[in-house]
């Protein structure tokens, strides 16, 4: 068995290789070793279940040859053969390892009916969360043979949002039992070889700038290329004492406290209702939120206008840091529309709801935005997030910058409460303050495991 498996796994590796959850992720940090153990895996899984059926899937084929079939040849030695054109390693035992890719949806057409029993998908964040949903499908079969999917990942990527959901933030729709997943975290240092063969590779590492430093080496998954709002920290350490984070435990709210209200309509796309205290310093706490968000993400629970005012009014009269108080509300000048018919404002009216017309100015927008969300020389934001607000601690650190305009965010996103936010920061700006250093915030990984999700709710 040494010569067919040369190497000595690490802790983590080890864990990984063997757990028996039916979906598996392994990542974090890059050159933690996850392609070694996803080939070592496979083979034992192989070797151990006569005529089992298991896949391995890479974004595009040049990926999938230099880190799978090539290396796989060597590993597998005489107890399985290479069949090129079927792209499959088959053993003498009668199982068999299907090699996969898939760079875009089309792709996808070439496994419809592919049934297989164990699915390794390398990269996972590579993907769309509709490919890993169509691979997904492929794991099945009438056997006693395990059924498992096993994911890599790092941050960062297309599929980064639907990955960390169900690993990270452990974040379940209706129909995925949380008992399914676990998450091993890895860490270049996991892997020894990497280690003494490149020695040097931390160092790479460590000299890159923070953002990426923290999601490559450390494997943190609020930071990744491409991230809007990166200065977004939610931090459960400092959820008392308020300092380098955003989201903070609730409390009762005074009674001299200012509410706001800020809104963004949707209907096949979520609308975002959201309550603003504001402290004697100016200082805005998110405390309430109504978000009109199915239990898919960016899918809206299309409500009619009526029915969300409605509601909306209900909380209000109701909520006891709500009710009695003088609120003002903010909201897209797009519900003033009336070249579809009756305007949207004209139904909020009727349920007592009422708005004026927020500053629709992007590009301003967004700098407010980075304003409250900066640190001051002690560590302290202009505003801070309950962390019942789960729609906006979800998807504010999620949103991208736009291909076209790099001053702003990509709007095909889940950007409803990023849109909602900036209405009520454009209400009440503010200017520029002395902000902390880069590295304040503190290198080490955020434990994001006390983070929930409800698609639609209010607390």
């Amino acid at each position: 068995m040494q010569t067919l498996f040369p190497g000595v796994p690490g802790e983590t590796q080890k864990r990984f290789l063997e757990d028996t959850h039916r979906f598996i992720a392994f990542g974090g940090a890059r050159g933690g070793g996850k392609s070694w153990a996803v080939r070592v895996k496979a083979v034992l899984l192989a070797l151990r279940y006569p005529g089992i059926k298991i896949m391995i899937v890479r974004k595009t084929y040049p990926e999938l040859r230099a880190n799978h079939i090539t290396p796989l040849k060597e590993l597998v030695g005489k107890t399985a053969v290479f069949k090129e054109t079927a792209k499959e390693f088959l053993f003498k035992n009668g199982s068999v390892i299907k090699l996969g890719y898939c760079r875009n949806i089309k792709d996808l057409d070439r496994y419809q009916g592919t049934e297989v029993d164990v699915l390794f998908l390398d990269e996972a964040t590579q993907l769309t969360e509709e490919q890993y949903d169509r691979f997904k499908a492929c794991v099945r079969g009438v056997n006693d043979y395990p059924k498992r999917v096993y994911l890599t990942c790092n941050p960062g990527g297309v599929g980064h949002a639907f990955v960390k959901r169900l690993f990270i933030d452990r974040a379940y729709k209706s129909g995925e039992n949380p008992d399914d997943y676990v998450f091993y975290k890895s860490l270049v240092t996991d892997n020894a070889a990497l280690m003494e063969n490149d020695p040097d590779y931390i160092k790479r590492l460590e000299a890159l700038p923070p953002k990426l430093r923290r999601a490559w080496l450390d494997g943190d998954w609020d930071i990744f290329d491409g991230q809007f709002f990166e200065e977004f920290r939610d931090d459960p350490r400092h959820y008392k004492d308020r300092m380098f984070t955003h989201v903070i435990e609730p409390f009762e709210i005074p009674d001299g406290w200012n509410i706001v209200r800020s809104f963004d309509f949707g209907f096949a796309k979520p609308f975002s209702c959201d309550w603003w205290a504001i402290d004697y310093d100016g200082r805005a706490y998110l405390i309430l939120q109504l978000y009109g968000c199915t239990q898919t993400p960016n899918e809206g629970v299309k409500w009619h206008p009526d029915r969300i005012f409605e509601e909306i009014h209900r909380i209000e009269t109701t909520h006891r840091w709500l009710k009695g108080k003088r609120i003002t509300g903010v909201a897209d000048p797009s519900i003033w529309d009336v070249s579809r018919g009756e305007a949207i404002i004209d139904s909020a009216d009727r349920h007592l709801v009422y708005f004026s017309r927020g500053d629709n100015k992007r590009i301003p927008g967004w700098m407010q935005v980075h304003y409250r969300l900066a640190f001051d020389e002690e560590g302290f934001p202009m505003v801070y997030f309950f962390n019942t607000c789960t729609a906006a601690i979800r998807t504010l650190p999620l949103l991208q910058f736009s291909d076209i305009n790099p001053e702003d965010l990509d709007t095909s996103q889940e950007d409803h409460f990023a849109d909602s936010f900036r209405y009520f920061c454009m209400s009440r700006p503010i200017t520029p303050m002395s902000t902390s250093a880069p590295s304040a915030c503190g290198d080490d990984p955020l434990d994001l495991n006390t983070k929930r999700y409800d698609s639609y709710s209010y607390r």
